[in-house]
């Protein structure tokens, strides 16, 4: 049983909402070890996500906390979750012929640093089933055409439910999702894109740039919604390019780019530090 914990919390934006929260969390024998909020003005919500550890672990019971908390956060309206600090989130990764987001992201997970726990591999080739095998993880070949995109996608999603997944990283998984597919993993799924988006749509986006001479290129996590490429964006990061660079230069430092991008995006999910306000994200890190 952890004797660290998470509280996020999303309400109407009131006085004494944290100070009640806080308190609280003293009341019931909790130590707060870091707080983060955000007052959202256009909204008129304020979020919140406190990490507390019980000071004694023995006499510390979470299923009273949460009743009792559950009861007292009626009065203010009141969106909340606490989850143990060290809870991994079940998840399925899905790619198609590119690996170098499904590496970065197996070698954090394996060393500890994303807390996820990853259940299968799901993809529509064979090229990544070395990768997968290397880490001892299943993996689903799930062909794809237009005539089959709706038997394949029940396939994928039957691998979701049968793993128990509740995250789904798309790692350059080059298939557009059915708006159904999408809505049935709504705020549940990461994709990565490079962010040329929508000035360098369809095929080879970095030679599209090399050819009107960029000077930034980047790429954008977000959560996958049935608008294409336009969910709420997680995390983004850019950096300077220059004439002398060819497209393949510029392919191979976009993989970085898009690499930590969505490492990143995907640790701030798992670790509860994202919260939605209408069709944004706020980060609480």
């Amino acid at each position: 049983m952890s004797s660290s914990w998470i509280l996020l919390f999303s309400c109407p934006d009131v006085a004494g909402v944290q100070a009640f929260v806080a308190n609280f969390v003293f009341e019931q024998g909790g130590f707060i070890d870091e707080v983060k909020a955000h007052s959202d003005a256009e909204s008129g919500l304020f979020v919140s996500r406190i990490e507390f550890h019980a000071e004694n672990a023995e006499t510390f019971n979470i299923a009273k906390v949460r009743k009792a908390f559950a009861s007292e956060a009626k009065k203010f309206g009141m969106d909340w979750s606490i989850t143990p600090t060290n809870e991994k989130v079940p998840t399925v990764i899905a790619v198609s012929k590119s690996g170098h987001c499904l590496n970065d992201l197996l070698h954090r997970w394996k060393i500890g640093a994303l807390p996820i726990d990853i259940r299968a591999i799901v993809s529509n080739h064979q090229d990544m089933r070395a990768m997968a095998d290397f880490y001892g993880l299943p993996y689903h070949h799930i062909p794809i055409s237009k005539e089959t995109k709706m038997e394949s996608e029940a396939a994928f999603l039957n691998v979701i439910q049968e793993t128990g997944a509740e995250l789904t990283i798309l790692a350059r998984y080059m298939q557009v999702l059915s708006d159904g597919f999408a809505a049935k993993l709504s705020r549940k799924c990461i994709n990565i894109h490079h962010s040329f988006l929508p000035s360098f749509k369809g095929a080879k986006p970095y030679h599209q740039a090399y050819q009107r001479g960029v000077k930034l290129i980047g790429a954008t996590a977000h959560y996958v919604t049935s608008d294409l490429d336009e969910g709420p964006i997680i995390e983004q990061d850019v950096e300077r390019v220059n004439h002398s660079q060819t497209p393949a230069q510029l392919v191979e430092q976009g993989r970085d780019i898009e690499a930590r991008v969505l490492s990143r995006a995907v640790k701030w999910h798992a670790m509860r530090r994202v919260v939605m306000i209408g069709s944004r994200t706020v980060v609480l890190q």
